[in-house]
């Protein structure tokens, strides 16, 4: 197999490469691509200035080639293609400077994520013991609703096991092709129980819009915890 000697080599230069003890002439388009290469594995890495973008951006709309401004400019194909497509796409080449709030963003989400019992209050001094930056509720909240989390209350729903699921599935298709006449047979009665003790369902939880029935998203209870009347 041939072996591409290093870019300093006399034999490269002429375009050739070394097989053994012999060597091989390169195509034309094989040596111009090593070149290139070799160009831009030794250019320094650094950013675009709006000039040079403007630049690569001319070339390509007067038709020349990702390789022709890549071998011409010494910039790596990958480079010019992303910032092609990002041209055709909303027209803008010029660099986009990032800030710290993508990252507070989502250290606050992942939070939630894992407490979402969390209140704004908790999530403002976690944040502030981590990273050092404060923030207010208001922010939190404002942060959180950008990315689909919003405070609401947690479904209830009873706690079943999984026999009391299996049973209630069997019951289920028994009963389903029931008539109105053999449902008349049957008395449903409308009592409801009124708890003597107040219940603020004041906890909120974090959650994204159409996951309110989800399991992380429901409280499991069977009682108030307190005494109360049956009517």
């Amino acid at each position: 197999m041939a072996r591409i000697v290093r870019h300093n080599d006399e034999s490269v230069k002429e375009g050739y490469v070394r097989n053994g003890g012999k060597e091989v002439k390169l195509f034309t388009s094989a040596l111009k691509a090593f070149q290139c290469n070799n160009r831009i594995v030794r250019a320094q890495r650094k950013h675009l200035d709006d000039f040079l973008r403007g630049r690569i951006i001319g070339r390509l709309e007067c038709g020349r080639t990702l390789l022709e401004v890549s071998e011409e400019l010494g910039i790596a194909q990958s480079v010019i293609s992303r910032l092609w497509k990002r041209f055709q796409d909303d027209g803008n080449v010029s660099r986009c400077y990032s800030t710290g709030r993508p990252r507070v963003t989502r250290y606050l989400a992942v939070t939630a994520k894992r407490n979402r019992r969390s209140t704004a209050s908790d999530l403002s001094r976690q944040l502030s013991s981590a990273t050092g930056t404060t923030v207010s509720r208001q922010t939190v909240y404002r942060r959180l609703g950008h990315i689909g989390l919003y405070a609401r209350r947690p479904v209830r729903c009873v706690p079943l096991t999984a026999t009391h699921c299996r049973l209630r599935l069997a019951w289920s298709r028994e009963h389903a092709l029931w008539t109105p006449q053999q449902w008349s047979c049957v008395m449903f009665s409308d009592e409801s129980r009124f708890s003597l003790q107040s219940d603020s369902r004041r906890t909120f939880i974090w959650r994204a819009p159409g996951t309110r029935y989800h399991q992380e998203n429901t409280t499991e209870r069977h009682r108030y915890g307190g005494a109360g009347w049956l009517v």
